[in-house]
């Protein structure tokens, strides 16, 4: 008997075989942005002459793409390799593609995993030129020795050293092995501190351990394979060892398992929060005084992890007397013609959100009331810069005193504007301040606040997420973070601001969590969890395109929510099928007189014209309540939100709502808008704007049908669906105005945020009323409140009878991908057990055992359940 051993090495080394015949490529020449960029790892790729694809190495299948055409399978060593067949092959939803293999199956190198007719491929997507990607490259060293070759099947094809980690020195396993089942005992399941615990007790035998639960196995010394099993109590598991120690490793780890044996060894603190439902906390529950987790509002969606880079803004100081009346005149006209240039050069380049957020810099720059304030501060005799300076200051203290949360997010565009010319001023004082392209890679910046043009400026590439101690969810940061895939959380408070730099952050921007310094097993969870999840965000968007179907066939529609053009640019992108909101209040705000009707058919017609003919849904102005307009004077009222809102505000200035329908009425194809009403109560409110549309139609010699919605938002049109119903063409349920009013809670106060949701069983059963009622006039339901965004929601929505959703731009791949999985009769199951639950919790608890797939930082690797039932 050969004693095995077992030692940290800093190499290990193994080679994998090409899965195909053909020409070896280098990954810079796949067509295709995503793999030749190595978003998803680095790799090469093959250009095949044959069509089947082969293990490149001995390992586990860890997943085949539910269209046929990728896998990925995981080496013995570790390295996680997906091979993809052709570019864009996941159009064709699995047609000539034969899979002859299944997740979990271990296979070696050279083993059949997929068939594929490469004259199929050929003819109807863009190459056949297959990436071999690794997808945990960052764990491997590489080399390619046979690059720009002619490859046989088994031929070398990569060879890749482990940069450290446990590995076997010549060790022969015995032929001794030990199994058993059991149930785990430990109350809150296997979170991050008992799979270490598990993990270290393994490291302690030779025997070769692995761990089955929930039709997944893992390796039973790593820690993230254990947290990857989404183990709960009473889960069923199965331990197999093999070699010289396999009964006493089976029995130890049995021991551990069993009821208290894992609650003796963790501590108090992490018993609490784990009983909370938050997740293990990091081992430094307080940092330098700064709580181990912080919490914020979300700005941009995502997951990122990476070291805190701080990043601290310097006033700059400027002399308040002038040098005479000509100089510093023309030193300011100097200073913003050099910003107007910098910006427009900028934009030459940017994508549409960037350009549009550059094209408000350049209006704020140009604007007549600061211009003219700076210079009368200058013929008073001061200086350029503080003229400037004074004058945006006034402007922003202006904006502050109209206590509107959207229009005080324009003051950072003020102050990034006032800075961009004080720099132009003072370039020499500039060179003193932060250097904010300077970015180490996997960088988590920290600020106070963030201007646009400080974004702009950053590295994307090597930025993973941004934390703002204050900031707004609607500020042009946000907007430009989520259109490059940056996630973002604001409004995190000022101890934010105490986290040192280099420290490591979880960020979850989904949840709007941020943990501070994290134990390297929750690091390690979490690095796995992004990788996963950036691979999966290629694939869904690879199908976000395709028409939407349910795993039974029944067709879903997936609509964007708008408010911009460059909105509707990035939800055609996303593939958006139409956008079922079109918030008119963008055109309303932030101006002291209302849009004509020539400046909104243009801005609606150039947002038709972006969707290319897919439905477009005007609602029309909803003011009042927590969007008021300075220049459309609203009586005094107690409670806004219950007084003149949304249709009510309008007919009460009907000039303004006569002038919006005219602007819709004249976009082209006539067939594409349809107007939407907010905030309706009764059927003489529909019956009094139907006349005002028909008598304007008929002035305008309209002959096309205008196709009239109302939106659900209050608990008295939920109840008067039926007689709704049959007067319109269509129906959009707004989940978060009919969760304030059903549950009496205001939607702006803080303090009752957690209590606001969507899902409570009172508004469900609204919900599911208004879909029934409105089926008996077939009149179509759309849900384009925030529940429809909330990929935990979609089932239960699905389930109560939902069959159109409209929902944030960014969500619509993932919605599209996680919608074909579904079954109606699942989650029709589904939605009968909820409605008969008696609060939101229990909603939530009930959705999240249907799918634990959706997952957070605090629950990472969370198997993906059978959505279907």
């Amino acid at each position: 008997m050969t004693e095995t051993m077992f030692t940290e090495t800093i190499m290990s080394h193994s080679i994998l075989v090409a899965p195909l015949q053909g020409w070896c490529t280098p990954i810079d020449e796949i067509p295709d942005a995503v793999f030749a960029g190595r978003m998803l790892g680095d790799g090469v790729a093959i250009d095949p002459i044959g069509n089947v694809v082969h293990s490149p190495c001995d390992g586990e299948i860890l997943s085949v793409a539910a269209s046929k055409h990728a896998v990925v399978v995981r080496s013995r060593e570790g390295a996680e390799i997906l091979i993809h067949i052709g570019i864009d092959t996941v159009t064709l939803q699995g047609e000539g593609f034969v899979v002859h293999v299944s997740p979990g199956d271990q296979v070696q190198a050279g083993q059949p995993l997929i068939t594929f007719d490469p004259d199929l491929l050929a003819g109807r997507v863009k190459s056949l030129v297959t990436p071999i990607i690794i997808t945990n490259a960052h764990e491997f060293g590489m080399r390619i020795p046979s690059l720009n070759t002619m490859l046989e099947v088994g031929d070398p094809l990569l060879e890749l050293e482990q940069r450290s980690g446990p590995t076997q020195d010549g060790f022969a396993i015995d032929a001794a092995s030990a199994n058993a089942q059991l149930t785990v005992g430990h109350e809150y399941g296997v979170h991050a501190r008992p799979a270490a615990v598990l993990a270290g007790a393994a490291k302690q035998f030779a025997a070769e351990i692995s761990v089955a639960a929930h039709g997944r196995s893992a390796n039973a010394r790593s820690a993230v394979g254990w947290m990857s099993l989404g183990l709960r109590k009473s889960d069923l598991v199965e331990i197999t060892a093999v070699g010289v120690d396999a009964q006493s490793a089976v029995d130890g780890l049995r021991n551990l398992l069993r009821e208290g044996a894992l609650s003796e060894r963790e501590p108090a603190a992490e018993k609490q929060a784990a009983l909370s439902s938050e997740g293990p906390r990091s081992p430094a529950a307080h940092l330098h005084g700064v709580a181990s987790k912080l919490t914020g509002v979300v700005a941009s969606r995502g997951f990122a992890i990476g070291h805190a880079v701080r990043l601290e803004h310097v006033e700059m100081a400027i002399d308040e007397a002038g040098r005479g009346l000509e100089l510093e005149t023309t030193e300011l006209e100097r200073a913003r013609d050099q910003v107007r240039r910098q910006l427009q050069q900028v934009a030459s380049s940017a994508g549409s959100v960037a350009r549009s957020v550059i094209g408000a810099h350049l209006e704020f720059l140009d604007d007549w009331e600061l211009v003219a304030a700076a210079r009368r501060s200058i013929a008073n005799g001061k200086s350029a810069a503080y003229a400037w300076r004074r004058a945006v200051r006034d402007s922003t203290d202006l904006l502050l005193n109209l206590a509107d949360a959207r229009l005080a997010e324009r003051i950072d565009d003020l102050l990034d504007i006032e800075a961009q010319v004080l720099r132009a001023l003072h370039p020499v004082a500039a060179d003193a301040s932060p250097a904010w392209r300077a970015l180490p890679e996997q960088a988590v910046v920290i600020a106070r606040d963030l201007k646009p043009s400080q974004f702009i400026a950053l590295d994307v590439a090597r930025l993973a997420g941004i934390c703002l101690a204050e900031g707004g969810p609607t500020s042009h940061v946000a907007i430009l973070a989520a259109a490059a895939g940056i996630p973002v959380l604001v409004a995190l408070g000022a101890e934010l601001l105490e986290v040192r730099n280099t420290t490591w952050l979880l960020l979850d921007a989904e949840q709007g969590v941020l943990q501070i310094a994290p134990s390297s097993t929750e690091r390690a969870a979490a690095e796995h969890f992004v990788t996963r999840s950036r691979q999966r965000r290629v694939i869904e968007c690879s199908a976000a395109h395709q028409d939407c179907h349910t795993s039974d066939g029944t067709r879903v529609c997936v609509y964007a929510n708008l408010g911009s053009v460059a909105e509707a640019e990035t939800a055609m992108a996303q593939g958006a099928e139409g956008c079922g909101l079109l918030r008119t209040e963008f055109l309303f705000l932030e101006r002291a007189t209302a849009p004509d009707e020539t400046e909104q058919r243009e801005l609606y017609q150039a947002i038709a014209s972006t969707l290319a003919g897919l439905p477009l849904v005007i609602r029309t102005l909803d003011n009042g309540g927590d969007k008021p307009i300075p220049y459309v004077p609203l009586p005094a009222e107690d409670n806004p939100a219950l007084g003149m809102r949304g249709i009510r505000s309008s007919l009460w200035q009907e000039d303004l709502l006569r002038t919006q329908l005219r602007a819709i009425l004249q976009v082209s194809p006539a067939k594409q808008c349809k107007v939407l009403l907010p905030m309706v109560t009764d059927v003489q409110e529909i019956d009094h704007v139907k006349a005002i549309v028909e008598a304007l139609a008929r002035d305008m010699g309209r002959t096309a049908p205008v196709s009239l919605g109302v939106m659900i938002e209050t608990p008295a049109a939920a109840l008067l669906t039926a007689q709704i119903a049959a007067r319109v063409d269509f129906l959009s349920i707004g989940t978060n105005d009919l969760t304030q009013y059903t549950l009496a809670m205001d939607r702006g106060n803080a303090a009752l945020a957690s209590r606001l949701d969507a899902l409570h069983p009172a508004v469900l059963r609204l919900i599911a009323m208004c879909i029934s009622d409105a089926r008996q006039h077939e009149c179509p339901v759309t849900v384009c409140g925030g529940v429809a965004s909330d990929p935990a929601a979609v089932p239960l929505l699905i389930g109560l009878g939902v069959r159109e959703l409209s929902i944030v731009p960014g969500m619509i791949p993932q919605h599209k991908a996680l919608l074909r999985t579904l079954s109606i009769n699942s989650c029709s199951s589904l939605a009968r057990e909820a409605l008969q639950l008696e609060s939101s919790q229990a909603v939530r608890a009930l959705l999240m055992q249907f799918n634990p797939g959706v997952v957070r930082f605090d629950k990472p690797l969370a198997r993906k359940a059978a959505v279907d039932g």
